[in-house]
């Protein structure tokens, strides 16, 4: 491509950027110590900000995983997936998936408007602690198709201590290497359009003393200490880590305090304060001859001119002072993300028909809009507006058993009366895809009615007369 050529699809690119669609990201790491949650966690995810996030991503390293609390959290969901669960389902977002290695927890929330245009979710982890086999130490990540451009976050925990920069720097680099997913165009975390780095990356402040890195935090001095932040340091030697970027420093560093304080570390041991907790991102870069790498866009493109840009923007990187459960204190980083879609239509279209109640049994119908990967193992449920995940469901049907629909076949399925919820309320349909991992069409919001007959509710049920 001639250099002019290619300087006029740039600036095509960011002309065309304002037409895209914008999703606001919120992310979140925190190393929470083993510490139980705290009872309230809104402020932490500034929910009543406005324009409000559509995307949550929050990333923990140290979730409590003796043996007795780990073998319990597998059988249900762990204290903090609840608290989140709790605090982000009354308010429309829905536990896309989650994945958790001993202490490393990755949970993943969206607006269920998202929820049929997020496909292909995977995740993976990989151990990096005590000879490579024990998980207190690695990384877990997540990716799927966000309106058809691929995604990962990875959330890491990497090894401690003043004097291991270099093998944090190999450790990442061994994550990279090791998890692949099956994905034939991105089997590997760097194949992906957009990749988010973050956790308690533990890289430290190097060669300044106690007394120099506290003056300059207490007397907001934070460029003074830029410098010699390890992970400042690594960027200028690796290739590889060159390409992720990051937002400046301007909070102070989140490691380490007495508990339930904004005091840094007085025991003992002493430790240097240090912003080991970070969040990263890379745009995949386009590939260009060699004379022209100077001139590499800022937005993701593939290699054709039909290829759809996409731009991310850091809005706001702190941290949070006001929760002090654990040593560390969480960090934030808000972005908006300008994108065109590929598709604006689920791949099922779903609906329920007639008046619903627990009086009489109900249809439901769907129709498959786009040919994709469905299963006789698909099912559609019917959940309560606020549902927190996919298995949050008050009951489900299965699809056709035998056979798969054609495109555009109007299908209509029974539901039981005796599986819909007695005291009614407003409800959705959604239609879960067994080989993507998530629902692929919501209906409308629907009334489904409170049962009237003779003795079918209590006078008093579930508390509520």
């Amino acid at each position: 491509m001639e250099k002019d050529s290619y300087n006029s699809l740039k600036s095509q690119n960011y002309q065309k950027i304002n037409e895209y669609n914008s999703l606001k990201l919120y992310m979140v790491t925190w190393n929470v110590g083993t510490a139980e949650p705290p009872e309230d966690v809104s402020s932490l995810l500034q929910l009543d900000n406005q324009p409000q996030s559509d995307i949550y991503v929050i990333g923990l390293q140290e979730v409590n995983a003796t043996p007795i609390r780990f073998i319990s959290d597998l059988i249900a969901e762990d204290s903090w997936s609840h608290v989140f669960m709790d605090t982000l389902g009354p308010r429309g977002f829905v536990k896309v998936t989650s994945v958790r290695m001993q202490g490393l927890l990755l949970l993943v929330f969206a607006k269920h408007v998202h929820l049929p245009f997020i496909r292909n979710v995977q995740s993976t982890y990989t151990r990096t602690g005590i000879f490579g086999y024990w998980g207190n130490k690695g990384g877990v990540s997540v990716r799927f198709s966000l309106y058809g451009h691929m995604v990962c976050f990875l959330n890491c925990h990497l090894a401690a201590h003043m004097n291991y920069a270099l093998q944090r720097v190999d450790e990442f680099e061994y994550i990279l290497d090791t998890q692949d997913f099956d994905i034939t165009d991105t089997p590997h975390v760097l194949d992906h359009k957009v990749v988010f780095w973050f956790g308690d990356l533990n890289f430290r402040i190097a060669d300044h003393g106690l007394h120099f890195l506290r003056s300059s935090i207490e007397g907001g001095r934070l460029n003074l200490l830029w410098s010699k932040d390890q992970l400042t340091m690594m960027k200028k030697k690796e290739a590889f880590l060159q390409e992720f970027e990051e937002g400046q420093l301007n909070f102070q560093p989140t490691y380490k305090f007495k508990r339930n304080s904004d005091t840094y570390d007085t025991s003992g041991k002493k430790r240097k304060p240090a912003w080991t907790d970070r969040v990263l991102w890379r745009i995949k870069p386009r590939s260009l001859p060699p004379e022209e790498d100077d001139e590499r866009a800022s937005t993701s493109t593939d290699e054709g001119p039909d290829e759809f840009p996409i731009l991310v923007t850091q809005d706001r990187y702190s941290c949070d002072m006001s929760y002090g459960v654990s040593d560390h204190k969480p960090v934030i980083a808000t972005f908006n993300i300008e994108l065109r879609k590929h598709f604006d239509t689920p791949l099922v279209h779903v609906c329920a028909e007639g008046m619903w109640s627990a009086d009489q049994d109900a249809v439901m119908t769907y129709t498959v809009q786009e040919d994709f990967m469905s299963s006789t193992w698909d099912w559609i449920g019917l959940f309560k507006v606020g549902f927190k995940s996919a298995m949050d469901y008050e009951t489900f049907v299965w699809v056709r058993e035998n056979e798969l629909p054609e495109v555009d076949e109007l299908i209509q399925l029974p539901v039981d009366k005796d599986t819909i919820p007695l005291l009614g309320g407003q409800y959705v349909l959604g239609y879960y895809s067994t080989n993507m991992q998530t629902i692929v069409g919501l209906s409308e919001t629907f009334q489904s009615k409170r049962a009237v007959m003779e003795g079918l509710v209590p006078e008093n049920a579930n508390g509520l007369k």
